[in-house]
């Protein structure tokens, strides 16, 4: 059983197609039944501001920098933040997240090629909580990521197979540098993903 939840932030990340989003919802669901209550939240997004912006960076038509990217994706996080975060860590929720600043670390900063340590830098300036309690990044090789979206790329999606190979490869160096941050790889089937996610929760929280 987890124990000790109450006002932890969580956040599940890693590339496009690493099912993340999915995982959100199964962990919810354990958390809950765990009698914890649970706030779900996706970054960008969640507030009326977070879903325009959102609308604006993934929408293909758009023409954008990866510095434009970086301010608006943080400037959604900063909403999110203030607006849906903070309330929910103040009734002691388990806040759980699809996304963070890992994501801007790994696509902007690694694959965009302005740094990690300059979007750590803006988020310092820009965020009131720069990391999470834990970060699971759900690793996964681009052909089974792929595999999965079975769906019309967003404006992200659409970028070069060279890029996205840069993106899962930033997560992971990310990981190093951080003991709160997790790989845990993600090319099996949901159930047993799901279990992995629990064990590395258990482990983190209740040690």
């Amino acid at each position: 059983m987890i124990k000790n939840l109450k006002g932890q932030f969580i956040v599940l990340d890693g590339p496009d197609g690493c099912g993340k989003s999915s995982q959100v919802k199964l962990l919810a669901r354990y958390i809950t039944k765990n009698k914890i209550k649970t706030s779900c939240f996706r970054d960008p997004g969640s507030t009326a501001t977070g879903e325009k912006i959102r609308k604006i960076l993934l929408d293909p038509a758009n023409h954008i920098g990866d510095r434009t990217e970086l301010l608006l994706y943080m400037a959604s996080r900063a909403q999110l933040w203030q607006e849906c975060i903070v309330p929910a860590l103040k009734k002691k929720n388990c806040v759980l997240l699809d996304r963070w600043l890992s994501s801007t670390c790994a696509y902007q900063g690694f694959a965009g090629g302005l740094g990690i340590a300059k979007v750590l830098d803006i988020a310092e300036h820009s965020l009131q909580r720069v990391w999470p309690d834990l970060t699971i990044i759900l690793d996964v090789d681009l052909k089974t990521a792929r595999q999965r979206m079975n769906r019309s790329f967003d404006r992200m999606e659409q970028k070069t197979i060279a890029y996205h190979k840069k993106v899962r490869a930033g997560f992971l160096e990310l990981a190093e540098f951080r003991d709160d941050i997790v790989v845990i790889d993600a090319r099996d089937d949901i159930k047993k993903v799901h279990k992995k996610i629990v064990q590395i929760i258990e482990k983190h929280f209740n040690s």
